[in-house]
């Protein structure tokens, strides 16, 4: 009778695994990732900067952190499946703010919605009380970040984040004007026949309804449409060019009232932001920062003024030269937020 016998290799081959026996181990996993992304906040806006954000390549690793766990897996998984189509490596999702360890740049979405009947600065105090949640955790995961906040309203939300995370000025950075800027810009090139980015313009100040247009500026080639139409951007201007700005302003409203949210706009805007800042781009933007000392502001009061930006985040500022017209917006724009902030609890 004969008797089966194992030869060695037989028996190593049958007890080692698929992936024992198809890869042979040469270095060590790199631990850290050299540049990596969070983003807190899963809902239309997070995950709207995820994909844009995983589309442009931006970050060799992408984390997502949330309260609402079932959702968060959710959205994790369903980007996850999609990682053949990506070049991001690695993409890890969690409840708990260690998942965030080591991010370059942590993107806030985060926030309470506005209830009807309720005040903006009730809704406000709410979203004081989830920052107060979110960047303690972020910071000790993170202490070198650079913090970006979208939750609106976005300029007094980057002072409470700013107060909070105890990170210097340049470190934390409202998406502020940024947007509001291209929409200005997307429809001076739509009234004239250009495309938006030969259209240089500038909106300032609060993201939102007291932001302030910068018409002395708009210019298409170094041309200023002021110098062909003096009137620009006043009442008494026969092509009434502030109905743009007026467009700008309710386009926010207009998209949220159509669709129930803003997305796709505020997403792109905030990777073409963090683009600048990850790698070291310099490129100027209208985002939101310390504008105490400017113009004779006292007081500390965050608003949308270009910002030149790169790895240290907001490495300077640019001087507009606003005329007095523009200026006296821009003081206003500066009263409303105050008005709203000096009654903060912090």
């Amino acid at each position: 009778m004969h008797m089966w016998t194992w030869r060695p290799e037989e028996i190593r081959l049958n007890m080692s695994t698929v992936k024992e026996q198809l890869i042979q181990n040469l270095a060590p996993d790199e631990k850290q990732s050299r540049c990596k992304i969070t983003v807190v906040g899963v809902g239309n806006v997070g995950m709207a900067c995820a994909i844009s954000i995983l589309l442009k390549g931006l970050a060799d690793e992408l984390a997502l952190v949330d309260a609402d766990e079932n959702k968060l897996k959710g959205e994790a998984l369903d980007l996850l499946h999609g990682s053949l189509f990506l070049s991001t490596p690695k993409i890890v999702f969690g409840k708990d703010y260690s998942v965030s360890a080591n991010s370059k740049l942590v993107i806030i979405t985060a926030g309470a919605r506005m209830v009807s009947g309720e005040s903006r600065l009730a809704l406000l105090q709410r979203n004081v009380t989830i920052m107060k949640a979110i960047v303690p955790g972020v910071i000790q995961n993170s202490p070198d970040c650079k913090i970006m906040i979208v939750t609106n309203p976005v300029d007094i939300l980057t002072y409470v984040v700013w107060k909070i995370s105890g990170l210097p000025v340049s470190s934390v950075i409202g998406s502020g004007c940024n947007l509001d800027s291209a929409r200005f810009r997307y429809l001076i090139g739509e009234k004239l026949g250009v495309n938006p980015s030969s259209c240089h313009g500038w909106v300032l100040g609060e993201h939102g309804d007291s932001s302030v247009p910068i018409w002395s500026g708009v210019n298409i080639a170094g041309v200023t449409l002021k110098s062909l139409n003096p009137a620009i951007g006043s009442d008494s201007d026969k092509e009434q060019w502030k109905t743009v700005h007026k467009q700008v302003v309710d386009g926010g409203y207009e998209v949220l009232n159509l669709k129930g949210y803003t997305s796709w706009a505020i997403a792109l805007s905030v990777t073409d932001i963090a683009a600048s800042i990850l790698k070291n781009l310099k490129r100027v933007h209208a985002v939101t920062t310390l504008v105490k000392g400017l113009y004779g502001i006292k007081e500390e009061i965050f608003l949308s003024i270009p910002c030149v930006l790169g790895q240290s985040g907001i490495t300077d500022l640019v001087k507009v030269n606003m005329n007095t017209e523009e200026e006296a917006l821009f003081k206003k724009s500066c009263d409303i937020l105050w008005n709203i902030q000096k009654d903060l609890q912090l």
